[in-house]
């Protein structure tokens, strides 16, 4: 099957065409791809993936012995031969915490990894934040896992305090962001839903085994206690 099967296009380059061999590690059929050389690795597990339908998040790529891979971000080209055999490996997915090792992987939890699936530019700007500022893991997570429009809102706040220190309203400020924060966070329960608060409910209906004054009298009365 070549990549025009699969529905994805070699990414157009000043290259010639070569078709190469994909040999999945276990049961499946090698595999004959066609795309461009010289490739970005990026591409190249991109294409690969969709060839093979497998998730690119896992995929391991093997050729002459070596792994390909894409070096603090960047855009690693490689240039492909005709007649080139890849050798395709999926990597497992790391086993439920209830059977790890409590010791081995306790520092490689608390550090902030980025996906393999990030754009190139995430990734880019992540490598140098990490290995040349040195930012922590603490700091990094908050940063790439924030979305813009919260950035943005967060941005704004900082600018506006200033004003309402300046107008004497800053303690309404802080306020109003604690009803706003509490107001925009409230979840919405679906049809037939009750909430543990029965003041929310119709009929100030109770959850099954609320305990309150009320049932603490009638259990008394009717001498359960």
């Amino acid at each position: 099957m070549s990549s025009r099967q699969s529905g994805k296009e070699p990414k157009a380059t000043d290259g010639e065409m070569v078709t190469i061999t994909l040999k999945p590690i276990g049961p499946s059929r090698p595999r004959r791809l066609q795309l461009c050389s010289p490739i970005e690795v990026h591409d190249l597990r991109d294409l690969v993936a969709a060839e093979l339908q497998l998730p690119v998040e896992h995929l391991k790529l093997v050729l002459h012995g070596k792994v390909l891979s894409i070096p603090n971000g960047n855009d690693a080209v490689i240039s492909l031969h005709e007649g080139d055999t890849l050798i395709i490996a999926v990597a497992p997915s790391r086993p439920p915490k209830h059977i790890r090792d409590p010791y081995g992987d306790e520092d490689d939890d608390l550090k902030f990894h980025i996906p393999e699936t990030a754009s190139r530019v995430t990734q880019k700007v992540f490598f140098f934040l990490r290995d040349k500022v040195r930012i922590p893991d603490v700091i990094l997570m908050a940063i790439f896992t924030i979305s813009l429009k919260m950035w943005a809102i967060i941005i704004m706040w900082f600018i506006l305090a200033p004003i309402a220190y300046e107008w004497h309203i800053g303690p309404l400020y802080i306020l109003g962001t604690g009803f706003c924060i509490i107001l925009f966070n409230l979840g919405q329960r679906r049809q037939g839903d009750l909430s543990a608060y029965s003041i929310f409910n119709d009929g100030f209906r109770e959850l099954p085994g609320t305990l309150n004054a009320d049932r603490l009298d009638r259990d008394i009365r009717a001498g359960q206690f």
